[in-house]
């Protein structure tokens, strides 16, 4: 076997971003400021659902003020796109429009878009704008909002509610759960959370004039995507009349993914003033006009036979949209319904879909996207079949996981599993948890006046479905080697996942493989990054790309070395006579006379059809404090199969972090809405807590990869996953402290401490009556 490449896939190649980064050298959308821009803020509802009347005339007067937009001024352009529907039974969305007329449907809405020469001359107009508001009632949640008699968000929704569709066979279940021995059944809300990015949203739109061309700058998750939807469905121009420029981007988690207003706004001001406009959202604003996550609630049931066997599972599903449809905002629950199996043999599966309107901020997808619901959903679910048939958590897992000789597994939603080995990452994560002595960890702690409790979930989700993307790979001048992509970082470190793949193949260092991404007049097409899908696809078609400019390059170098192209190699950076001395350098080879572009450079497309599974189990201890409520995390760990690791170091980067996003839903993360008035309450870090280093454990983080059998590369992806494991596994652990010490059997995240207390005080109200 030949030694592995010292910058090649599977070695723990430190990032190469990260030195501009650290030095201060980052070049991120609010560092962009051309000459004499001007500067834009939003007028935003302060209700959560009102008639209004504006007035801006005098606003427009004021010094400095360069522009203001209101709903009359914008009414020619289209409305914001949702980009899915369903196959059987199509829905018609309400409008989203650019900025809202006459009536406003969520607190943060958009009435208004001013435009000054400073941003303190952009707020006085924006005080100055005179709106009468008639305040009309509102609904928040779910639950509120399909009650009889709720206030309607859209006049025609009848009952809220956008689609209510099945999932699966619902005779069969039924018969399943006729005959079953025993049925165990939870109900559960995933608490809406916001996605808290370091660098908020911001853009900055120029206006050609003579070319009649906008160069849109701004901090998204993928260009071409953005440029697409703003230009043929907002604006109504040619794509070609556009450029979308993203250079680094701080955070995205699929927020930022999405077109949003102020983009549109921004290129009717720039082609308006004939100047550069520029926007930048503050930590509120974030938190009141992009897109939130998850909101869900979900009964689930499942039909037990005797000895613990899954016969069938039946769900209730509502998800939150909010009050208008954001990008894929449908699609998160339904596609995520399709994933509620998870990783076990359910041969009868029924799920009843229903999207919902409130009158709050619209909800889209947030990493994971549906399957870190389904993956709480099926793992809380699985830990309730046990209590019911009193057997363990570990036991009634592996008595239901599909075998590694079922695979590849086609699961009631339709989803085919190529690969893995479950019993085998939950039986390597319970021996690093070392889950046999804990009961002797319990009862130390309990001595001390604190409950322990364990919990693991055992997830899978899927990946690398968003559709093709192409890589182009050439060689430069220097020999240097350049790759261009249609994905976009926003910290996940492309760059250097990257020129590994190039290293495999060329043996190149890091720093000498220049990748360039985000930018729709440099790179042709592109999906942009979402659904943890770089890699398992936009891996393979740098792999393919480099691989056959690697064979161009050999031919050339064979006319140079008089030699033929099968018996060269390419290492180190050169392509030589293999067993020999006899070689030429990249470099070189650029200047050859033969050495034309059409032959230094190379490109491939790649789509998974079928998607990639990445699963694996996360293992949660937490001890409980019974006085105050205060949970700490005292041991937690991973083992995850990714298929094949690119870079131990950038894995176990997003494996962490995922796993840390995971915890503060579990613990504290949560968006609050006013149940009358529709206020939005957590509008501010103030309001909204987020886990800080110290809430977070020491991560001990394994892979047992079994290699993904639909993907080149052997990759399933590795986004998303930390967050889709740590839910379940840490509310498993506290509802096992629970029901160990007082028989509790739920409690609903964020399991906070004040939640914890007062479950814990009601139980000892009810047995001291």
């Amino acid at each position: 076997m030949a030694a592995p490449i010292k910058f090649g896939v599977g070695q723990s190649v430190l990032r190469k971003e990260d030195d501009a980064l650290i030095r201060g050298k980052g070049r991120y959308t609010d560092d962009y400021a051309p000459q004499a821009v001007l500067h834009a803020l939003m007028l935003r509802s302060p209700h959560a659902h009102a008639k209004y009347t504006i007035d801006a005339s005098r606003a427009r007067t004021l010094p400095g003020v360069a522009l203001i937009l209101t709903a009359d001024d914008v009414k020619d352009l289209g409305n914001l796109p949702c980009l899915f529907n369903l196959e059987t039974d199509p829905f018609t969305g309400p409008p989203y429009p650019i900025l809202a007329k006459d009536e406003v449907r969520h607190v943060g809405d958009s009435i208004a878009f001013v435009v000054a020469e400073t941003i303190d001359q952009a707020r006085d107009a924006i005080e100055a704008i005179e709106v009468k508001w008639s305040p009309l009632p509102a609904v928040t949640g779910v639950v509120n909002a399909v009650k009889k008699g709720a206030p309607q968000v859209w006049p025609d929704k009848p009952g809220n509610v956008l689609f209510d569709v099945s999932i699966g066979d619902k005779k069969a279940t039924e018969a399943a759960f006729a005959k079953a021995h025993a049925v165990a059944e939870i109900s559960i809300v995933n608490p809406r959370v916001v996605a808290n990015f370091m660098e908020t949203r911001a853009a900055v739109c120029e206006y050609d004039a003579k070319r009649d061309h906008l160069t849109l700058t701004v901090g998204s998750q993928g260009s071409h995507r953005l440029r697409d939807i703003l230009c043929q469905n907002v604006l109504n121009i040619p794509t070609d009349k556009m450029r979308v420029i993203c250079p680094d981007v701080g955070g995205g988690f699929g927020t930022k993914l999405f077109p949003y207003r102020e983009y549109a706004l921004l290129a009717v001001a720039a082609r308006k003033l004939k100047k550069a406009v520029k926007w930048a959202a503050d930590r509120t604003e974030h938190f009141m006009g992009d897109a939130q996550g998850r909101d869900n609630v979900t009964t689930a049931k499942m039909a037990l036979a005797e000895d613990g066997k899954f016969l069938a599972m039946d769900c209730d599903l509502m998800g939150d949209m909010g009050a208008y449809l954001s990008t894929f905002g449908p699609y998160i629950p339904h596609g995520g319904a399709g994933m509620l199996p998870g990783l076990y043999d359910i041969q009868a599966f029924h799920c009843r879909v229903r999207t919902i309107f409130t009158n709050s901020v619209p909800v889209d997808a947030y990493r994971g996207a549906g399957r870190p619901e389904a993956a709480y959903v099926i793992e809380r679910l699985v830990d309730a079949c046990a209590r019911k048939l009193d057997m363990t958590v570990d036991a009634i897992r592996r008595k239901n996981f599909i075998q590694p000789k079922a695979l590849p597994y086609k699961t009631a939603t339709g989803k085919v599993y190529d690969s893995g080995d479950f019993a085998a990452h939950l039986k390597r994560a319970m021996e690093i948890a070392d889950w046999k002595e804990f009961g002797k960890r319990a009862k130390a702690a309990k001595k001390n006046g604190l409950i322990r409790g364990i919990g693991l979930a055992s997830y899978v989700e899927v990946c690398g479905t968003m559709g093709e993307e192409t890589a182009n790979v050439r060689m430069d001048p220097n020999g240097d080697i350049t790759v261009l992509i249609g994905t976009q970082s926003s910290g996940q470190g492309h760059q250097t996942a990257y020129a590994q793949i190039v290293a495999e193949q060329f043996g190149v260092a890091p720093e000498r493989v220049h990748v360039h991404q985000g930018d729709t007049d440099m790179i042709a097409t592109g999906l942009g990054t979402g659904g943890s899908a770089s890699i398992p696809s936009g891996g393979v078609s740098v792999e393919r790309a480099t691989r056959e400019l690697g064979q161009k390059l050999k031919e050339i170098a064979a006319q140079a070395l008089e030699a033929s192209a099968g018996d060269l190699e390419i290492t180190d950076g050169i392509v030589r006579i293999a067993g020999t001395d006899r070689s030429i350098s990249f470099a070189d080879l650029a200047k050859r006379p033969g050495a034309d572009p059409s032959k230094l450079n190379a490109s491939a497309t790649f789509a998974s059809a079928d998607g990639t599974y990445p699963n694996g189990t996360h293992v949660a201890e937490v001890e409980i404090d019974p006085a105050t409520g205060i949970i700490k995390i005292v041991n937690y760990v991973i083992v995850d199969d990714f298929g094949m690791t690119l870079n131990p170091l950038l894995l176990a980067g997003q494996v962490h972090g995922g796993a840390m996003q995971g915890i503060g839903q579990a613990l504290m993360e949560q968006v609050v809405y006013g149940a009358g008035d529709g206020q939005l309450v957590t509008a501010t870090f103030m309001d909204y807590a987020l886990p800080r280093a110290a809430d977070g454990p020491a991560f001990v983080f394994e892979t047992a990869n079994v290699p993904c059998k639909t993907n080149p590369l052997g990759v399933k992806g590795a986004g998303e996953a930390g967050a889709i494991g740590s839910c379940p596994a840490v509310v498993n652990a506290i509802v096992d402290g629970l029901w160990r010490e007082y028989k509790i059997d739920h409690i609903d995240m964020p399991a906070t401490p004040e939640r914890v207390w007062i479950a814990i005080n009601e139980h000892h109200r009810r047995h001291s009556l």
